[in-house]
């Protein structure tokens, strides 16, 4: 960005530079030490893709062309900047538009994208400590980081990541053994990676839903400011008299409009199915190949739930985060329950198109999605 007129909503590079500056430092291991890790994370992803592929019956033989990456946190970091720079392409040349035909729109641009690229950066070095891994969906190529084919490729783009620093870090926090635990952090993550090659429709159609999430964004300056104000008095428990309560919603939820909030519904259901889908194949191949999976699993669940600290606990609230843990457990529940049911290729079904996919009432009944999808079959 060489001039305010041509200055970008969000200043990327900031954003980088900033989370790079505040990232917290990683557990304190030697470099013989760093090579070991990323040598065995990368060969327990080599092993993970036969062992998910057997259990989940999912993707054939087919050789998948998405990369595997093992990132520091500041590799993180610039994966995401990326990332969300792709995606949000499109709502922000729309919030440009607007601002160009607004007086002092450019200077008030230029200052504006550099506040939102501070923070995004204070939001990812807070989220860069956190990811243990991670299959970036919508991941463009660049030179530090390569990405898998072009979007429109039968298996799309994407990368899957591994953040070396923080498995590390939490597998000493849980005193388990370093072998399984890395093993099984690797299961989670290649059941997205199988999850995204083998559906060929899943990226677009995930894609398509997020683009009409953030099509319904207001990008009227006066009406984000109001819905901005009536979240802050909700979390402050002001609420205009005579409001109902909001239940409890993130600051992220309460700031949607109504067709915002439909379509979150829809999401919500996908990715409680994918993060679901993804522990359960975890646990399930554990016993084969993990020793000591129990142990590990329980030590997991227990720091899940508890958070690390109270300003741990309200920024989960406050981005939305702690719904991501329950769409973990919730997903996980529906998943076990309809192959309880109806077996490994009963529960495959979900995978044909958009409209096999559970709503979110399914998630929590998952009968209703068996006899919704199964119908036709049994009779």
């Amino acid at each position: 960005m060489t001039s305010i007129g041509g200055a970008e909503m969000v200043d990327w590079n900031l954003a980088v530079a900033t989370a790079t500056r505040l990232v917290r430092p990683g557990p304190e291991v030697s470099r013989d030490e760093a090579r070991a890790v990323v040598a065995e994370l990368r060969r327990h992803a080599k092993a993970s893709e036969e062992h998910v592929r057997g259990f989940t019956r999912m993707g054939g033989d087919e050789i998948h062309d998405t990369p595997v990456l093992v990132v520091d946190r500041p590799g993180w970091v610039r994966a995401n900047v990326a990332g969300f720079r792709e995606l949000l392409g499109p709502l922000l040349d729309k919030m440009q538009e607007r601002r160009g035909n607004t007086p002092g729109g450019a200077v008030l641009g230029a200052v504006g994208g550099k506040v939102t690229g501070v923070e995004l950066g204070m939001l990812l070095s807070f989220l860069s400590s956190r990811v243990l891994g991670q299959y970036e969906t919508f991941a463009p190529a660049t030179r530090e980081l390569p990405a898998g084919g072009p979007p429109d490729a039968p298996n799309g783009g994407g990368r899957l990541l591994l953040v070396a620093p923080n498995i590390v870090h939490v597998e000493r926090e849980l005193d388990v053994q370093p072998h399984d635990f890395r093993l099984w952090v690797c299961l989670h993550e290649e059941t997205h990676r199988t999850q995204f090659t083998a559906v060929p429709w899943l990226r677009d159609h995930l894609e398509g839903e997020i683009q009409s999430f953030l099509g319904e964004t207001e990008v009227d300056p006066m009406t984000v400011l109001e819905r901005v104000r009536e979240a802050a008095q909700s979390l402050a428990g002001g609420r205009p008299e005579g409001e109902e309560d909001d239940g409890g919603r993130s600051f992220v939820e309460i700031v949607q409009t109504p067709a915002q909030r439909e379509i979150l519904g829809r999401l919500t259901a996908v990715m409680s199915l994918l993060e679901g889908h993804a522990d359960f194949v975890m646990d399930g191949v554990g016993p084969e190949v993990v020793p000591t999976v129990s142990e590990i699993r329980e030590k997991f669940q227990q720091r899940r739930a508890k958070g690390a600290s109270r300003l741990d606990i309200a920024l989960r609230k406050l981005l939305g985060l702690d719904a991501k843990l329950r769409q973990y457990r919730d997903g996980e529940r529906f998943v076990r329950a309809v192959v309880d049911q109806v077996g490994m290729d009963g529960f495959n079904r979900v995978w044909t198109s958009p409209n096999t996919l559970p709503t979110k009432s399914e998630i929590a009944k998952p009968a209703d999605w068996v006899a919704r999808v199964h119908r036709k079959t049994e009779s």
